[in-house]
Parts: C-alpha cells; sequence; structure tokens
C-alpha cells in the first residue's frame, strides 16, 4: 500500500514496466528486548521497481529503519524472503552479504559516518577499498563521485574543515563512489538545517532522475519525502495507507 508524495519539484512520471529491484514477500524481524519479544516488521510485503524513489514514513519504532537495514543485508528477517537485485540475501554467507554490499549498496546515514583523520576523498574512496580496483581507477571514480556531488575543490579538507551539508555530501559521494544498485539513506537530512537539507535532497532527485539510482529514504520530514516518487507509510511494522491520527 503506498500514497503518492505531494512535490513542488516537478512531479516525476510513474514507473510502468520496469522490474522489480526489490521483492520482499512476508517478511517478519523481532528482537528481544530483556525477557520481552519485540515484533518489528510483521508479515509484510513489498515491490519496489528499478529506478523508484521510495520514501519511508512513519513514527519512531515503526519499522522503518529495520527495513533499511534488510535490504542492505545489515540484518536478515526471522521468517520471510528478501531479494534485492536478483540476490536471495536470506540465503547468503556473510563473506558473500559482504561482496554483495561492496558491490550493489550506497548507504547515506544521518551522522556522515566520516573517519575525521582521513580527507574528503579518503572517505569517499574506503567503499573501493573492498574491491580489486587499482589505485589508478579508484582515484578516478573518486574524482568523479566528488564533482557529482560539486566538492572537487574540497577534495583535500578533513570533516572537521567541512560545513554539516558538505559532509553529508562527502557521504553521498561514497555512496555512490562504487555505481551502487540502490542507494539507501537513513534520515539524510535530520542533522542539517533546511537550506543544507534541501541541496543533499536536491541531488538525491538529481542521481534517482538522471542517473537512474534506485533510491529508499527513511525520514520524518513530509517536506523531505516530498522529493520521492512515492511515499510509503509504516506502523507498527505492517504498511498502511496513510498516517494513522
Amino acid at each position: 500500500m503506498n500514497d503518492e508524495a505531494s512535490s513542488s519539484h516537478g512531479e516525476p512520471p510513474p514507473l510502468t514496466g520496469a522490474p522489480d529491484l526489490v521483492s520482499l514477500r512476508g517478511v517478519s524481524k523481532s528482537f528481544r528486548r530483556g525477557a520481552e519479544v519485540v515484533t518489528v516488521l510483521e508479515d509484510l510485503s513489498l515491490e519496489i521497481p528499478e529506478g523508484d524513489f521510495v520514501a519511508l514514513m512513519g513514527p519512531s519504532g515503526s519499522g522503518k529503519s529495520t527495513l533499511l537495514n534488510l535490504l542492505g543485508g545489515l540484518d536478515r528477517p526471522d521468517s520471510g524472503d528478501v531479494v534485492v537485485a536478483g540476490a536471495h540475501l536470506n540465503d547468503m554467507s556473510e563473506a558473500a552479504l559482504s561482496r554483495w554490499r561492496a558491490a550493489n549498496v550506497g548507504f547515506v546515514f544521518q551522522l556522515y559516518h566520516l573517519i575525521p583523520v582521513l580527507s574528503a576523498e579518503r572517505n569517499v574512496e574506503l567503499p573501493l577499498l573492498l574491491t580489486g580496483l587499482g589505485a589508478a581507477e579508484r582515484r578516478r571514480r573518486v574524482a568523479a563521485a566528488l564533482a557529482l556531488v560539486g566538492l572537487s575543490d574540497r577534495a583535500r579538507h578533513k570533516p572537521a574543515e567541512l560545513s554539516g551539508g558538505q559532509e553529508q555530501r562527502v557521504g553521498v559521494a561514497r555512496a555512490i563512489v562504487s555505481d551502487p544498485t540502490i542507494i539507501l539513506a537513513d534520515e539524510p537530512t535530520g542533522d542539517l538545517d533546511r537550506a543544507s537539507g534541501d541541496a543533499i535532497l536536491d541531488l538525491l532527485l538529481a542521481l534517482n532522475r538522471d542517473h537512474g539510482k534506485t533510491i529508499v529514504m527513511v525520514t520524518h520530514d513530509p517536506h523531505a519525502a516530498s522529493h520521492a516518487r512515492r511515499v510509503l507509510y509504516l506502523d507498527k511494522g505492517v504498511l498502511v495507507d496513510r498516517p494513522l491520527a
């Protein structure tokens, strides 16, 4: 179940005929909190076509970040099937999952997670160190990613020398440097002022529209969600048609 986001950024055309990049079938996930078992996702099924831009909204504890972690192979469901980019994540070993993530997933985090002692270009290069690419090709990709986010002139700067918005743009460059199949963004504007947040949202929108990247973004902010093609609402681990009062 979903609801289209109203947007002032030019309504993107609906996706028709695109193959599903993400397919979840009957996915459930629980966590133990002391003696209590807390169900976070319950019998959830979902398809996301290739090239989609989906915003996940819902109250805290509704399962949004857990769903993102399942899509990125950072966690496994208790039951059900998670298929992303043709890979059945449930069946993969930890080593295989690590290789799959390196090739297919770009993560954008709310708090950037940059390494303070490394320059912007070295932070962006980190995902490529998990690949077999040579140094020259890594440098080329890093330069291209930083250029795409408008930070070529900040390549040698360390995180402490950047603004929050610039740090997050470094985070986006790191997410796209390996040309991932899917970008997973967890509250990417949650720690930014409106102007800096809008710049990040416009960048994600351009990655979707101009470069065909599939994006799943968790957000509490309706303004951020308005940049997506569609909005999905989670409440108590299930998809609902609209926010519950």
